[in-house]
């Protein structure tokens, strides 16, 4: 069974989309993230349920997250995908914390050509997983903010969160003290050095 819900955050209404499983903790293995005017965000439609229970260790995480005291989520998710967007996706999520990185080299870091820049940037693009798996984190080779789902601003807002915005003339990176403790747990989820 599809279920769904809505959650406040930073940036605006998250809606949650998850299957119901057995194996997953609290029972909800993660589909989707996405936000209001998302590219290709999840739309509701018939056959889903609204089931904010089914996401309360989800929740907590992503609350931990917005407050700073979550560098990294443990929530199962189930999403699809050809082989190239699952390699592309795996490799988002080794991203860390606080870090990023350029399209051009994570491109490299799996082993794509120069040439597949563009179809990286498209694989990100279709990531479902906004803010879980860290699309946000890839910038431009220049340092600036380019391309983003849910919209620049949110991706500025994440990076600010984060610490990670890069230098540049109107960008201010959030301070150091933002971040939690290494080491320290959240609704099961560990937070790690950065």
């Amino acid at each position: 069974m599809t279920v769904y819900t809505t959650i406040d955050s930073p940036l605006g209404e998250l809606l949650l989309v998850g299957e119901e499983s057995a194996t997953a903790k609290g029972g909800t293995a993660l589909a989707s993230v996405s936000v209001p005017g998302q590219k290709g965000g999840a739309l509701i439609g018939d056959g889903r349920r609204h089931d904010p229970a089914a996401f309360a260790q989800i929740t907590a995480q992503f609350r931990a997250y917005f407050d700073g005291r979550l560098t990294a989520f443990d929530i199962e998710h189930t999403t699809r995908g050809t082989d190239f967007q699952q390699r592309v996706w795996k490799a988002l999520e080794e991203i860390p914390y606080g870090a990023t990185t350029s399209y051009g080299a994570l491109a490299a870091s799996i082993g794509a050509s120069r040439a597949a820049v563009r179809a990286v940037g498209t694989a990100i693009g279709a990531n479902p997983l906004l803010v879980v798996r860290p699309c946000h984190r890839v910038i431009g080779a220049d340092g600036s903010l380019t391309g983003y789902a849910g919209g620049l601003e949110r991706k500025r807002t994440l990076l600010d969160l984060e610490g990670a915005l890069p230098a540049g003339p109107a960008v201010t990176p959030s301070p150091a003290a933002r971040r939690p403790a290494a080491g320290s747990t959240v609704a099961g989820a560990t937070v790690e050095a950065s």
